[in-house]
């Protein structure tokens, strides 16, 4: 009787053995109440929903141009100085105010002289057989037309370092036998430098566009 109640307390204590370790390994199985450890991704990459370490193809954030109270010197970014520019404005300004003065009376040779005064040999010959037409002479006479022009530069539209565009607005007081009027057109004017000095390379209305080329035309006319 002994024995046989030896045994049996043999395989009791094997059981509780067993099912200790069996409580054991349960609890060390993920899902058996403890969280799962948060996994974390390299750096520089995000995850969301229904993505599995994938890089969320974000916009990229761009600098914004801010203002900025530090000196900004424009004239040291240009081909030519301060004074230089000035003087040129000055000298398209007093050819387009000339080319918008005349009167029928004035002999239109003379006033083809004070307008090659400004420009270069190449446009005088151009200007000269424009103010000359007999077509205009003959309408300016016939009207008695008599023209006060004055002008000032709008806008610099190109500068190079021996050339400049200026955008100028001519404007023409004029009095003739039918009556007084006032006419205002922007001119294209380009000035070259030639020698020490500039000199009026083309001009043309300023909605034809000029670039500053080599070619000279001149539209428009007198009357």
């Amino acid at each position: 009787m002994v024995e046989g109640g030896s045994r049996r307390g043999l395989v009791f204590a094997v059981l509780v053995v067993m099912l200790a370790a069996v409580g054991i390994y349960l609890t060390m199985w993920p899902g058996s109440g403890e969280e799962e450890p948060a996994r974390t991704d390299p750096v520089g990459v995000s995850r969301t929903a229904g993505q599995s370490g994938a890089s969320v193809g974000a916009e990229p954030s761009r600098p914004a141009a801010t203002a900025s109270n530090a000196p900004f010197d424009v004239y040291s970014y240009l081909p030519m100085t301060k004074q230089e520019l000035a003087a040129a404005a000055d000298y398209a300004q007093r050819f387009t105010a000339e080319y918008g003065t005349f009167s029928y009376e004035e002999d239109p040779a003379a006033y083809g002289d004070r307008l090659r005064g400004y420009t270069t040999a190449e446009f005088a010959d151009v200007l000269l057989r424009t103010v000359t037409s007999p077509g205009s002479i003959e309408a300016n006479r016939a009207d008695e037309v008599v023209s006060v022009g004055t002008a000032r530069v709008k806008e610099i539209r190109q500068i190079q370092k021996t050339s400049v565009v200026f955008l100028v607005s001519g404007t023409q007081k004029v009095t003739t036998k039918s009556g007084p009027k006032e006419r205002t057109e922007d001119y294209a004017v380009t000035l070259i430098e030639v020698g020490a000095d500039w000199r009026v390379h083309d001009l043309q209305p300023a909605d034809d566009g000029q670039d500053g080329d080599d070619q000279s035309s001149q539209t428009g006319g007198t009357g």
